[in-house]
């Protein structure tokens, strides 16, 4: 199971924890946009102790709190509440979509910022202006929660309020990219292509995997499939260390519920899997494209395997494995 709370964040637990509802995983970025500033006009940054305070003590505060409070200047992260909770920094209007728990996770990250804010001098008027420290790490905790790396409302320069893929789709949706809500953040947001360091005999090149497979593969209903990818079902075999990410076609009846999960293969025959992740619903078209990516080591002759499972009749039509391997 991925790590509720994030690895090297300050955990900061506020409770009232509550259930998400189920669906696509989702991210929501946002800005905390505490002051409104100009290019004329720019302000300090508001300090990041002031916000994590008002949301970790601050009753008002703690009533609209993230997940996660980021600071891009300096990478340091708090998170108030595990992922499998809901959190509460969206509008949520009754009668509608509960937007702040429509997803198997509904991660939401503040990251402390407004446009044209000052820092040591320097105005930035934009959150991809600034170093983004931390992203990197941001990045894969999210992933690890089956949250693929897409906008399916668009990135936050140009996007909608797109209801049905709100409904239906995994990713990425800006806060101005949400059902009932009327706020313009997060406006830029780092690319999810992560720029690393070169390479040194301490952090060795990976080897760069990429399989893929346009053979059917039937799914039957309500049951768990082992999807095998080009050469056959063991993705990866240990000893390695690992990043890996499964794009998945799916066909079938509109509205067919699809979930995935990882899960090691032990050399004697027993496996330790994954909590599963809802992948999303098919949509009217007949088609999901879904996604699913876990970063992990395998001992030696563990092999690492992916099921799916639909509860409906359904056929991957089209899959593709693409990882990053460490020899360990």
């Amino acid at each position: 199971m991925p790590d509720l709370w994030m690895p090297g964040a300050t955990r900061l637990d506020i409770g009232d924890h509550a259930p998400t509802d189920g669906g696509p995983a989702k991210a929501i970025p946002h800005i905390t946009w505490d002051r409104n500033a100009t290019a004329a006009r720019p302000q300090d940054l508001v300090p990041y102790e002031t916000l994590r305070d008002y949301f970790g003590s601050n009753p008002d505060g703690k009533r609209a709190a993230p997940h996660l409070l980021w600071d891009p200047f300096t990478g340091r992260v708090t998170q108030f509440v595990p992922a499998s909770s809901r959190s509460k920094s969206l509008a949520d209007q009754a009668g509608g979509t509960r937007t702040n728990r429509a997803g198997s996770v509904v991660i939401q990250i503040e990251a402390v910022f407004f446009p044209y804010c000052r820092v040591g001098g320097k105005v930035y008027a934009k959150l991809t202006d600034t170093p983004c420290k931390g992203w990197a790490e941001i990045l894969a905790w999210i992933r690890s929660w089956g949250v693929p790396d897409a906008w399916p409302n668009g990135r936050p320069e140009n996007c909608t309020r797109n209801a049905t893929n709100w409904a239906t789709k995994a990713g990425w949706f800006p806060h101005k990219a949400v059902p009932e809500n009327d706020h313009d953040d997060p406006l830029s947001w780092p690319a999810f292509t992560i720029n690393t360091p070169a390479p040194s005999k301490e952090d060795p090149v990976p080897t760069v995997i990429t399989e893929s497979s346009d053979t059917d593969s039937g799914l039957r209903a309500s049951t768990w499939t082992t999807v095998a990818m080009a050469q056959d079902s063991a993705l990866l075999q240990g000893p390695v260390s690992y990043s890996v990410a499964a794009y998945l076609r799916i066909g079938g009846a509109p509205g067919t519920r699809v979930k995935g999960r990882f899960y090691d293969q032990y050399a004697d025959g027993h496996g330790s899997r994954d909590l599963a992740i809802d992948l999303g619903t098919v949509g009217p078209d007949g088609v999901l494209d879904a996604q699913v990516a876990r970063p992990g080591q395998l001992a030696d002759k563990v092999q690492l395997k992916l099921e799916v499972w639909a509860d409906k009749p359904a056929t991957i039509t089209y899959r593709v494995l693409r990882s990053l391997r460490w020899t360990a």
